[in-house]
């Protein structure tokens, strides 16, 4: 049998069809990133309607007291920074049951899952060994901030009885807000059958300001119903 010729192609390479050249990745080609999804144009914390209470205050609140405080510069203008709501549970170091009732609860009205707070130091007079879980809290920031704040002014608030509005002498010196509510039934979350005992909380509201005066003037313009 005859060889095939030096450089001629042999026969089962000539059968086989050219197919399309593979360009060679380089170095310094980067890699396509993915399309956004709708998750990453969603506030955080929220659905798909950003928070209306934020808009508000910076489409209204910031300028309105910047002309009222003379405020320069629109970062001068105090802000809401943070919003916590403690429940004590002070049965819950008997019965760890009521505990798990009280964090429900906390849990529904803010949105979020409540950190369990535990004695620091042991106290004979009210038999408090330490360790031992005596409440729970709850840290809003951001969207959820603003949202339970605007559920807590519109809604909350007025299903209080005989309300008149809210103590404009419950601040601490440094900007910062304290409020008692008595009992968790005023949330429209809370469905009255499932409610084993009423409980009442304390809200704070942490603000930027470095005043009194600078804080309420903050949440008179949000919203917050102040007893005249």
């Amino acid at each position: 049998m005859a060889k095939p010729a030096p450089g001629a192609a042999s026969p089962k390479a000539a059968g086989k069809k050219p197919g399309p050249a593979k360009a060679s990745p380089k170095k310094g080609d980067a890699k396509a990133a993915p399309a956004p999804g709708p998750e990453a144009s969603r506030p955080r914390g929220t659905g798909q309607v950003p928070p209306r209470i934020k808009e508000r205050y910076f489409s209204a609140v910031v300028p309105a007291l910047m002309t009222e405080r003379g405020y320069t510069n629109p970062f001068q203008v105090p802000r809401l920074a943070k919003i916590v709501i403690n429940m004590g549970v002070g049965e819950g170091r008997e019965n760890a049951k009521v505990l798990d009732f009280a964090t429900a609860d906390l849990q529904a009205i803010s949105g979020q899952k409540p950190v369990v707070t535990r004695a620091r130091k042991s106290i004979a007079n009210f038999k408090l060994r330490e360790g031992v879980p005596i409440g729970a809290k709850v840290t809003l920031r951001s969207a959820r901030m603003y949202e339970f704040f605007d559920r807590l002014v519109n809604v909350a608030l007025p299903r209080v009885r005989d309300f008149k509005g809210v103590s404009p002498k419950s601040f601490d010196g440094r900007g910062n807000y304290a409020l008692g509510l008595r009992e968790q039934l005023i949330f429209p979350e809370i469905v009255y059958d499932k409610v084993d005992k009423m409980r009442g909380m304390d809200v704070i509201f942490v603000t930027t300001a470095k005043t009194d005066d600078e804080a309420r003037a903050l949440l008179v313009h949000l919203g917050m119903p102040f007893r005249e």
